[in-house]
Formats: structure tokens, sequence, C-alpha cells
């Protein structure tokens, strides 16, 4: 249980580690953003309302004309054709009103390309006769938009508990201790036959390992396989039935986990008259 907790932790920072790095590590981008306003050209002019309403939509397409980002292209940072990406228009008809917004590396560079996309706008007098463009604010507005911090955060933070909680399901799938590790080590020593692998907290243990060695007829031999296991051992082969007969039942005790190497090794070697009956994990 130890052992799964801190590689969840393990597994979970990592994970999260990974995502701050990828969110956070990308440059920096701002967004400059103006606001754009029709008003009639003159009093009593041409039909204001229609011309504003069939003329706006065109303003999407007039901002990423070659002309007005030639003009707006040496103060971004960017070719023209690459700062036609970072252009984006949002429409307001009804009240006659386009939000002009440009992505760049600078809060610097974000202000002056809005500024420019906005002014080479206006130049293009798309609107005349009847209605012309303005800025509505002196200023065009510049935050920050990547990296977003709080997103990234709390991405992380998903990642850290999504990681931590699939690692500690895979450990509980693949358990440390049981019938997985014990079979893998027996196979590993050359044991193909089936083996009973039982736990020697179970209260019928002794009754188990008693019908396993009288089936089996031969002379029991309880074996730890390391040093620190002997007093279970002894235990275990007191309540055993003693049978006779050539060649040993032997019954291997363990230690649980999923490192089986000493089981490898103990039943590598048990001489050709030997069956190992049961393993023991303690």
């Amino acid at each position: 249980m130890k052992r799964t907790a801190v590689l969840s932790v393990a597994v979970a920072l990592s994970a999260g580690t990974l995502v701050l790095l990828a969110g956070l590590t990308p440059g920096a981008e701002f967004q400059g953003r103006v606001s754009l306003l029709a008003t009639p050209a003159t009093a009593g002019g041409a039909p204001y309302g229609e011309v504003v309403s069939l003329a706006l939509p065109a303003l999407v397409e007039l901002a990423r004309s070659p002309s007005v980002l030639r003009t707006a292209a040496p103060v971004s940072g960017y070719s023209p054709d690459e700062l036609a990406g970072h252009v984006s228009v949002e429409l307001v008809p009804a009240a006659g009103l386009a939000r002009l917004s440009v992505r760049t590396a600078s809060a610097e560079q974000a202000a002056a390309t809005a500024t420019a996309l906005g002014k080479a706008m206006i130049d293009a007098d798309l609107l005349a006769p009847a209605a012309k463009l303005r800025t509505l604010d002196s200023r065009p507005d510049v935050v920050a938009v990547a990296p977003d911090a709080p997103l990234v955060l709390g991405l992380a933070l998903v990642a850290v508990v999504a990681a931590g909680l699939a690692t500690a399901a895979l450990r509980r799938l693949t358990p440390a201790t049981g019938p997985g590790p014990v079979r893998r080590a027996l196979a590993a020593a050359g044991v193909r036959r089936p083996v009973t692998v039982l736990r020697a907290d179970d209260p019928a243990v002794a009754d188990r390992l008693t019908v396993l060695c009288r089936a089996a007829g031969r002379p029991v031999r309880v074996l730890p396989v390391t040093s620190d296991l002997a007093e279970t051992a002894a235990k275990l082969a007191v309540g055993l039935p003693a049978e006779e007969g050539d060649g040993a039942s032997v019954v291997a005790v363990a230690a649980r986990g999923r490192h089986q190497s000493e089981l490898t090794a103990a039943a590598g070697v048990l001489p050709s008259g030997a069956v190992l009956v049961a393993v023991v994990l303690a």
C-alpha cells in the first residue's frame, strides 16, 4: 500500500509538471482590440442604416485585405500573410459596431498593430458616402491572453488527480500480492505444473495444506525461502501430516510482494524427487 501511494504521488506530480511546462513554456501572447463605430457621414444624405447593414459585414474581409495588412505588418512583428492569421473581427450590426482584435507577442506590438489596422480600415472609407468609421476609444484595449496561468494551473491539478487515481487503479488491478507474482516466479524457475497459492493469515491454511499433502502421498517439507520466514514455516509444519514414501511434498513459504526472486531461486534448485505443492505467502 505504501509503495502504491508513493508511486501514485510520483506519477501525479510528473503529470502535473508536464502540463505546467507545456502550458507555460510557449511565449506570451497579447491581444489588442479597437472598436470601430459607423456614424452618418452627413445629415440627410444617403440612407445610412441600409448602407451600414449591407456593408458592415465586408469589414471582416477588409481587415484581412493585403493593403490593410501591409500597413500594419511593420509594427506587428509578422509578415502580412502571418498577420492575417492573428486578426479577427466581431460585428454588432444593430449598433453599427465592429470590434477588431489582433494577437501579437508583446503588449506594445498589440497596441500598435490594433491602432494601425483600425486607421487603415478607416482610411479605406468602405462605407462612403453614407457613413464613415471612427474609433470608439482613444487607445486600444490590450490584455494578456497566453499563457493563461489560471487555466494551465487548473489543467495541471486535473492531470495530477487523474494520473494519481489511474496509477492507483492500475496497481490495484495488478496487485503486489497474490498468485500473479508467484506464478511468474515459478515459471522463471521452470515450474510448469499448477501450484496452489495460499496466505499464511488464512484461518483454513492448515486444513488446505493437509489435504494437499495427503493427496501428494509424500513426506512433507516446509521450506522458508528466506531465513526470516523460518518461524512461520515451523508453525505451519507442526499441523501437517507425517506421510511416508519417496521424494518430498514441498510447501514453500515466501514473503508477499511483487519481487519473488528468492522463490525463483528456491524452486529452481529443488531435487528431482521433490514436488512443489503449495506456496504460502506470509
